[in-house]
């Protein structure tokens, strides 16, 4: 998480989206290669094998973020416990997971952004009309083409990826560029996202978790200790565990440990 990647991230950003915005039939010829106008579908939605690939990468995708999910809900639930997982790990997958593959997507851009999928625009049997990436003007009422949810899950394993021991890094990046990749590959070849919707959900997720683990690790100013978020997830969960030990046990605990 150098500032290279982050060059390389910002320059691949401006290359996609100039060049798909000047020529946008791009998109179009793109997604016709997954396309059969014989049978005017896009084939691989109907293969089984294709389609539990699609889910299975979604589980694995989150199964990288279940230790820290498991790790917040005990220590809400027993804040005199410490966290199971580093802190500081918790609070850079689960928040980044929650930007790059929740509000940024499906309550931001899906949600606001009009784009249909193709398999929903005229050129590949549908009834709406296709428009370029940066048009929110289109006809799609809600859960729209841009960008994609599951492109910026999969392109989400950057996070662990980070966080990787150095001598395995680049090989944890490596690995991660290609599952998003290919999971993104997978949502095109079924119709779901044209090639803006992927390339626009793993860059704009990486520079999320680029932001991210400098504002947690790397900056001075704001870099956290895993004992800090410790400590403040113990005083924000205090309140509940001490007013429900009192009600349920007669127990009062007092007032949260000073740290």
């Amino acid at each position: 998480m150098n500032r290279t990647g982050l060059f390389i991230a910002l320059g691949l950003f401006a290359v996609v989206g100039l060049l798909f915005g000047l020529f946008p039939g791009l998109d179009l010829w793109l997604a016709g290669l997954f396309y059969d106008p014989a049978t005017r579908t896009f084939p691989l939605r109907a293969v089984t094998a294709a389609n539990f690939a699609r889910e299975a990468a979604m589980w694995i995708a989150w199964g990288f973020a279940a230790p820290s999910i498991v790790a917040l809900i005990v220590k809400l639930a027993r804040p005199d416990k410490p966290l199971l997982v580093a802190g500081r790990t918790v609070a850079f997958l689960l928040i980044s997971i929650t930007l790059a593959a929740g509000i940024l997507t499906n309550l931001t851009f899906k949600s606001h952004w009009g784009r249909p999928r193709p398999i929903f625009v005229t050129e590949f049997s549908g009834a709406n009309q296709f428009v370029p990436w940066w048009d929110p003007r289109g006809s799609c009422p809600k859960n729209c083409s841009f960008f994609s949810g599951e492109g910026a899950t999969a392109f989400w394993t950057y996070a662990p990826a980070a966080l990787a021991p150095p001598p395995w890094r680049p090989a944890a990046y490596a690995a991660a560029t290609l599952f998003g990749v290919v999971t993104s590959g997978l949502r095109m070849a079924f119709g779901g996202h044209f090639f803006t919707d992927v390339a626009i959900a793993g860059l704009v997720t990486f520079l999320v978790i680029w932001l991210l683990h400098g504002l947690i690790y790397r900056w001075s100013r704001t870099r956290l200790t895993d004992a800090r978020v410790d400590a403040a997830l113990t005083r924000f969960a205090w309140p509940l565990y001490r007013l429900r030990l009192k009600k349920w046990r007669g127990r009062d605990v007092g007032p949260a440990p000073a740290t």
